[in-house]
């Protein structure tokens, strides 16, 4: 072949042609370097030609190919072509953005093996008695070691503790550690060592069988589970089940902050299985090696955030979509895509079984589940332990200290004169969302923003949770000189507060976005909620799913009712999601689980099913409110978004686009262009247009003839188009 098609990372949904004598068919995904204007650029080869529509004089040599690492497979190459074309994005721009940060570098990769540590002779000799209880670091790494036939590898090193890298090192000097290099490539072993988990319930026995017994082939799987009830404990079996058949396993989470607890149960149940992470929360050289391991078939487990989902892995024999309703699986910028959508299409490619799992499955799944598209799956049990009771605290005849109850107050002492600990969910972080000026009322607003500057008392700044600014807290307002400003509304760290004078001997931990920014401050935080030196939580949707905190008995909700009567028809469907989470979290041992919602509208639908726990019944409603409005999922969206310094600039692009997409027809509804929720954002005005049809294929045909047409028109703004979009 005398030419390449190499697809690039720049805003044009193109190839471009190199002239390349030194290539064959088995280099196509691999890395190139190619003189792109006057810079080198990195592109994946996607073709080979042996004729070109260029004239000769323009078509320009490549400068080499980069053959450190395997090239992306073929499926992987063809999941990424899908993207491009369902999302509209240029393919170079998806497949550049699916690879490690490292592998869009110019430079090659010197790999260095990577390393395991195992126990000396002198190491197995030591009685765990003889080490000081105080070295508890030391005692766990013994431990793990001793369990470990191939020792540990350092991913697997770096979950014990922040500390134990240099706990290692003194090991090592006493002789009681070595580290071996190991290949990369190793495989991993067909028949791994496999360590009995607890009894299943007859409900746990039977969705496992039922995915086991499936012939085989593409299989979608809705396991609708309450909190409680195991689900986890399912997902351990059927992955085992997996590596029995020398198969890997792809374990997506909506969150970061919900690996590390799986990763230590995966790694407890399956000690000779090496395993992968890949999050934002890795740095540049561990992604890189997680990677490489998954793609070279070596990490029997995988386990990250959305962006996994593109991880190469030749041997995938089961897919899990952990938390499937969440709206963290969609990508907000750039590609705009749905990890869990793609997971569905990537074991549809495969031909093997993905299970969905959510106590509060998205209406679109639950709708599938329903029509019988999924197969249905549930989970209606705890494992020993009851449902906790929930109640709601009508705030119209109760006295409220600084937002909080009376009854809610003494519900937390209560429980703190136990031996027990609450969980105030609060979801706002700071310490106010807005400071007033109670003479002119005058607000802190952004100045980039549709959006007002939350006050963070500690730091003494207003910030703004959008854009990002922020700046000192005024001594005076700005406005009519006065010096009394008053903070309004609640935050997370007005709620600590609050607690902290109402309970000044209890021992109270805030956790959100601005306490755990700290690398390992999480884990820390983890070990002292189990480690019980933590009586009182107060949290945002960071503790909301996924935790296992056994003597946490009281879940106390703060200021649910803002998102009751929002313009997003998702808002109900999100509120419900969110509060039968953070209801999950108590009572989840042998004590009794009490949750009390703070509303001034107790009666309202939606909590009279949460004090059900009745999923089924709520979410049929919301369906039948969704099929009279037309609404997903009996209808399918995009948004075509635009952005420009003025909004009449975005609102004129917009009204072209519509007038243009008018003449093309084909069976979609366009709707008028109108400002969007939050009109400024960062400086820009904007503005949005939502297109819909019945039929997904229509609208696909519509969108890419009017993408070509939205290409050309676009000069003053800045535009996206967003399918599938989770927020209107």
């Amino acid at each position: 072949m005398n030419f390449i098609r190499v697809a690039l990372d720049v805003p044009l949904p193109t190839l471009f042609d190199y002239r390349a004598t030194a290539v064959t068919s088995d280099d196509i995904g691999r890395r190139v370097l190619v003189p792109f204007g006057k810079k080198i650029a990195v592109g994946i080869i996607i073709e080979l030609a042996r004729t070109t529509t260029l004239p000769p004089q323009r078509v320009r040599s490549v400068l080499s190919v980069l053959r450190d690492v395997p090239p992306l497979p073929a499926d992987i190459l063809a999941l990424l072509k899908f993207c491009s074309d369902y999302y509209h994005r240029p393919l170079g721009e998806v497949v550049l953005a699916a690879l490690p940060t490292r592998l869009r570098k110019r430079q090659a990769l010197k790999l260095d093996a990577p390393r395991r540590y195992q126990l000396t002779a002198l190491g197995r000799s030591v009685d765990p008695a003889t080490v000081p209880k105080r070295a508890a670091i030391k005692l766990e790494l013994l431990r793990r070691l001793s369990a470990a036939e191939d020792g540990i590898d350092e991913a697997s090193l770096r979950t014990i503790a922040p500390r134990a890298p240099a706990a290692l090192k003194t090991m090592a000097v006493l002789g009681w550690v070595e580290s071996v290099a190991t290949a990369p490539a190793m495989q991993a072993k067909v028949a791994p060592r496999i360590l009995p988990g607890p009894a299943l319930t007859a409900e746990q026995q039977t969705v496992v069988e039922s995915v086991c017994n499936t012939p085989a082939g593409f299989a979608p799987y809705l396991l609708l589970g309450i909190t409680g009830s195991g689900k986890t404990e399912v997902y351990l079996e059927l992955i085992a089940a997996t590596l029995a058949q020398g198969l890997q396993t792809l374990v997506l989470v909506p969150e970061i902050n919900l690996t590390p607890q799986l990763e230590s149960r995966f790694r407890a149940r399956f000690p000779d299985t090496q395993m992968a992470a890949l999050h934002s929360g890795l740095n540049e050289s561990e992604r890189l090696h997680n990677w490489l391991a998954a793609q070279a078939g070596a990490a029997g487990i995988v386990v990250g955030t959305r962006l996994a989902v593109f991880a190469p892995m030749p041997r995938l024999g089961l897919i899990i979509v952990d938390e499937e309703h969440d709206t963290s699986f969609k990508q907000g910028e750039g590609l705009r895509y749905s990890a869990r959508d793609i997971a569905l299409l990537r074991a549809k490619q495969r031909s093997i079984p993905i299970m969905l799992g959510s106590a509060t499955p998205a209406l679109e799944t639950y709708h599938q589940a329903l029509s019988g598209r999924y197969g249905a799956l549930t989970l209606t049990q705890r494992v020993n332990a009851a449902l906790p009771v929930i109640e709601c605290i009508d705030t119209r005849h109760e006295t409220l200290i600084e937002g909080i109850s009376q009854t809610l107050l003494g519900a937390i002492r209560d429980t703190a004169k136990r031996g027990e600990q609450s969980l105030i969910f609060i979801n706002r972080r700071g310490y106010a969302p807005v400071l007033i000026c109670p003479s002119c009322n005058w607000t802190s607003g952004c100045n980039r923003c549709a959006a007002k500057l939350v006050l963070h008392l500690k730091d003494q700044r207003m910030r703004c949770h959008h854009c990002g600014h922020q700046e000192r807290v005024p001594a005076a307002c700005p406005q009519c000189g006065n010096r009394d400003l008053a903070p309004l509304g609640q935050g997370t760290q007005r709620v600590e507060s609050t607690l902290t004078r109402a309970f000044p001997k209890a021992r109270i931990l805030r956790i959100d976005r601005d306490s755990t920014r700290r690398k390992h401050t999480w884990r820390d935080m983890r070990q002292q909620i189990h480690g019980l030196q933590v009586d009182i939580l107060v949290g945002t949707q960071m503790l909301a799913k996924g935790h296992d905190f056994p003597r946490l008995t009281l879940v106390g909700v703060l200021n649910a009712d803002s998102s009751l009567y929002s313009t997003d028809f998702r808002a109900s469907e999100r509120l419900f999601a969110t509060l039968t989470q953070v209801s999950g979290r108590a009572g989840r041992a042998a004590d009794a689980g009490r949750v009390l919602v703070q509303t001034e509208f107790p009666a309202h639908p939606l909590y009279q099913a949460l004090r059900r726990h009745d999923y089924a019944a709520y979410a049929q409603e919301l369906l039948a409110e969704r099929k009279q409005a037309g609404f997903p999922p009996f209808v399918h969206q995009a948004v075509l978004r635009a952005e420009a310094p003025r909004l009449q600039t975005a609102l004129h692009f917009l009204a072209d686009a519509a007038r243009a997409g008018g003449k093309i027809g084909g069976g979609v509804t366009i709707y008028d262009p109108i400002p969007a929720g939050m009109q400024r954002l960062a400086g820009v005005e904007r503005a949005q247009l939502t297109i819909q049809s019945r039929s997904r294929t229509a609208l696909q045909t519509f969108l890419r003839e009017w993408y070509t047409h939205l290409a050309a028109a676009a000069r003053q703004v800045r535009w996206s188009l967003d399918v599938d979009p989770q927020e209107l």
